[in-house]
């Protein structure tokens, strides 16, 4: 098994808290689709170093950026180079990340015939003011339109996206929030709290005192209704936060938390092959450049086992499965194990964390510091 990322780098205006790369100027779209194409052939043998090298690809995602800017025709064409260049499992998964405001009865058609089969939809808040602080491009009345509309195309696989824990959302309003979507049977939940990137507008209007900052009790809290209330309506949380219907999760987004290898295309993409992760460049006028001269501008680094324990244990945790004890001690020795049994017992003790049979799974408490349990359990490279 193995996926496909492949990154849009356009939008149309910049939300307030995104840290992704992109550009808000299209002139250059069509250089780019082009050179998207050509890096997908470049990158046609990236996976035969795997274990399973020539299996068919079992997810494709288009992601960004917004993605859904692009005519239908665009995406068709990204996606026959994909059919082209590798080969797909017959019931392939391929996600287009879309915006409400680009969602319509004749583009939803559009998208179907060209392939694709998921839709995940920057939905975030159905509240007027809470869009407009975040600059996003669409309104409350789009927001609730557009479910409706992928209901009506039969688009039986969706996710929808929303944001919690600023400072305009009220406890009454993230309910409400999370209703209308358990109201409109969506199947597959995102749920992010806000965070604060660098160098992105909320990072400045908070520095300069326009925003009030982030409140960590407000987000704990907000998860804890989150993670109630989707639960009750018989959601699963099987990632912090990723919620989905029994059968409906997202099988691209777990490559991601199984250690299955992806190859990212596109300007900022990220792969992953067993013991390599490597980036592209994030500069469109550079990536378009170098792909145009026959060379994927990436840099790579390769993980040492305990690199590669580590990020297990980070992703891992994140799950409703949580972390197995046999692979760490298949993969990593006995050693390993004993020592990671070790340093959860307090996990264990304060009942942020239980056992499952040989698994360490965080309880819901847990999962609000799942980043940092996972750091204190960390291996070290002179273990």
């Amino acid at each position: 098994m193995a996926g496909i990322y492949i990154h849009v780098p356009f939008c149309r205006q910049a939300c307030l808290y995104c840290g992704f790369h992109f550009s808000t100027g299209m002139q250059h779209r069509g250089e780019m689709v082009e050179a998207l194409g050509r890096e997908l052939v470049l990158q046609r043998d990236f996976f035969a170093e795997t274990p399973l090298p020539g299996n068919p690809i079992e997810t494709v995602y288009l992601g960004g950026g917004t993605p859904s800017v692009l005519d239908a025709s665009e995406l068709e064409t990204l996606l026959n180079r994909v059919r082209t260049v590798f080969p797909l499992q017959d019931d392939v998964e391929i996600t287009l990340e879309a915006n409400p405001d680009d969602i319509g009865p004749e583009r939803l058609q559009s998208w179907k015939a060209a392939g694709i089969n998921r839709l995940s939809v920057g939905i975030q808040s159905f509240f007027a003011e809470d869009l407009a602080w975040m600059n996003r491009a669409h309104d409350a009345i789009r927001a609730a339109g557009c479910l409706q509309e992928m209901a009506a195309a039969g688009f039986a696989r969706y996710s929808c996206d929303l944001i919690y824990g600023y400072p305009l959302l009220t406890d009454d309003k993230w309910r409400a929030n999370i209703d209308r979507m358990i109201a409109a049977g969506v199947p597959h939940l995102s749920c992010y709290a806000m965070t604060v990137e660098p160098h992105t507008p909320l990072e400045h209007f908070i520095r300069t005192r326009k925003s009030a900052p982030m409140d960590d009790d407000q987000a704990a809290r907000q998860f804890r209704i989150l993670t109630a209330r989707l639960t009750a309506a018989g959601y699963e949380p099987y990632e912090i936060s990723n919620f989905a219907k029994p059968g409906c999760r997202s099988r691209h987004n777990s490559h991601y938390w199984d250690e299955t290898p992806y190859l990212g295309i596109g300007p900022s993409a990220h792969s992953f092959r067993g013991d390599i992760r490597q980036w592209n460049v994030s500069n469109n006028a550079l990536y378009v450049k170098s792909i145009a001269a026959g060379t994927v501008p990436f840099e790579q680094e390769h993980l040492t086992p305990v690199m590669r324990l580590n990020e297990y244990l980070m992703t891992s945790l994140r799950t409703m499965e949580g972390c197995d004890l046999e692979r760490i001690s298949g993969r990593w020795g006995n050693d390993a194990r004993t020592r990671l049994e070790k340093e959860a017992g307090i996990f264990l003790r304060t009942g942020k964390m239980i056992r499952e049979g040989s698994r360490l799974v965080l309880t819901a408490e847990g999962r609000l510091f799942a980043d940092g349990i996972a750091a204190e359990l960390f291996g070290r490279e002179t273990d």
